[in-house]
């Protein structure tokens, strides 16, 4: 009786057979989907990061420009070509002795001059990341499902027996 039972339920070999590839299916693509998603978040990773090494090769460009100016600068204001300069432009040391010095009415030649701050350049280090990627997985998962639970729908009024 009992072999007879077993057979009455067992299954034929067709259909073990297409389950079994229906799970091999079905785990293949579960693995896909997780490659997929893997892939999608480095590229994204990778992306920000070439953005990020150009910005800061910007950076680098400017501020080698900035200190190639302040160099320029530096020897265009440099005594000697000053004096030169100002000689080309027909220009002649003063004897202090014979200045006319002029007495200006309301300036105060003690008073602090007051001049405006230095330029200070910074550069923001704050990392900058999507809202999206602050949330792990299983809090979203409970914000969004377990609050609803949690929270039962008001009732309107209506009494149920």
């Amino acid at each position: 009786m009992k072999k007879n039972l077993l057979q009455a339920y067992k299954q034929a070999p067709w259909r073990v057979q297409v389950q079994w590839i229906g799970l091999f299916l079905l785990g293949l693509v579960l693995v896909a989907a997780i490659t997929g998603v893997y892939l999608n978040i480095s590229a994204q990773a990778a992306d920000t990061g070439r953005k990020i090494q150009g910005l800061e090769s910007d950076i680098d460009d400017i501020m080698n420009d900035i200190a190639s100016l302040t160099t320029d600068l530096a020897v265009a204001r440099a005594e000697n070509t000053m004096l030169s300069r100002a000689n080309e432009l027909g220009f002649s040391l003063l004897d202090p002795r014979s200045a006319i010095y002029l007495e200006i009415p309301g300036y105060d030649p003690d008073e602090k001059l007051v001049l405006a701050p230095k330029r200070l350049t910074t550069i923001s280090e704050a990392p900058s990341i999507k809202a999206s990627y602050t949330q792990s997985l299983w809090d979203w998962f409970s914000e969004t499902f377990w609050n609803i639970s949690r929270n039962p729908p008001q009732s309107t009024g209506e009494q149920v027996p």
